[in-house]
């Protein structure tokens, strides 16, 4: 889906991911494939219980897949695997989560948060490699060394995530699954944080997974941009391919609800409310994933598909 002759870094696909509790049970992913190429930043847009958070855990063998293959570099890391492939991906797949408030030990110096993956993959030779590797990651995300000795609750909200990124640096990853890493911080924290990540992925060569519901942000952060609703993908095209040609009802009604800097324009605009039960009719037939411009797929039957390419014809 790429459209690229290059091997993706990561590659999802048919991904379904169902919870049962009891004698009752909820999919929460639906047949989801996607390509995640080396030194891409993939978003993965939607509103909260779309399943995109679901993907993520599920990329890093938190929740197990139910249906479908999750592969990293060639190699299938979703299913039974052995302890050491379990070990690779640990070391090469990292996860910043959503709220740095309650994924910090609050009972811990930033040196022992920061040094924990190192002290569980043994990797490092004595204690002075250890200290080096857990300073170099304080200073890339901006604090010092000095902060190595303090608690988590002596920190800012930002301040906090920027330790929970350090956390994922030191283990030198390939990939990075970005979970809403913005969402939990001040306005005024959130450009600093974003690009911080952005500077990251320049400097160390990073590939990241984005998981966001703002789609103003995974503009100034993305290169492609998935949107999810319900389990299911709706949309995948490069970032400004998507703001130009919107095709999917549902993306439409995200851009319609992005706030726009005038006034006068935000108060007359026309907010776009999706309600799939009237917006589509697959009584005939039902939709598929296909490409209707280059590089650019949307879930559609082919009646939709016919519309949507009349709207930029």
């Amino acid at each position: 889906m790429s459209g690229t002759t290059r091997e993706p870094l990561l590659s999802v696909k048919n991904l379904d991911v169902t919870f049962k509790n009891g004698n009752s049970s909820f999919t929460a992913v639906k047949n989801v494939s996607f390509d995640v190429m080396e030194g891409e930043s993939f978003a993965l847009v939607g509103e909260s219980g779309s399943g995109k958070t679901t993907i993520g855990r599920t990329i890093i063998r938190i929740n197990p897949a139910t249906q479908g293959e999750i592969y990293f570099k060639g190699k299938r890391i979703s299913g039974v695997i052995d302890k050491e492939t379990d070990s690779w991906v640990i070391r090469n797949i990292q996860m910043v989560f959503q709220d740095p408030m309650a994924s910090l030990n609050e009972r811990a110096t930033i040196d022992y948060i920061v040094s924990e993956g190192l002290y569980n993959f043994n990797l490092f030779a004595g204690e002075e490699e250890r200290r080096s590797k857990v300073f170099r990651a304080l200073r890339d995300v901006g604090l010092l060394e000095e902060h190595a000795e303090r608690y988590p609750h002596e920190f800012s909200g930002g301040q906090r995530q920027r330790i929970c990124i350090a956390r994922v640096l030191v283990m030198e990853p390939n990939f990075i699954i970005a979970d809403e890493p913005i969402s939990a911080l001040d306005v005024s924290i959130r450009a600093q944080v974003l690009n911080l990540l952005k500077d990251l992925k320049k400097e160390r060569g990073l590939s990241y997974l984005f998981i966001a519901h703002d789609l103003t942000v995974v503009r100034y952060f993305a290169d492609r941009i998935a949107v999810i609703h319900q389990g299911e993908l709706k949309e995948l095209a490069g970032t400004e391919e998507l703001f130009s040609r919107p095709l999917h009802p549902y993306t439409r009604s995200l851009l319609s609800a992005v706030p726009m800097p005038d006034p006068d324009m935000e108060k007359n605009k026309q907010l776009l409310v999706y309600d799939p039960e009237t917006m589509h009719d697959y009584s005939k037939q039902g939709p598929t994933w296909r490409e209707l411009f280059p590089e650019h797929f949307v879930l559609a039957n082919d009646r939709e598909a016919e519309e949507y390419r009349k709207i930029y014809s």
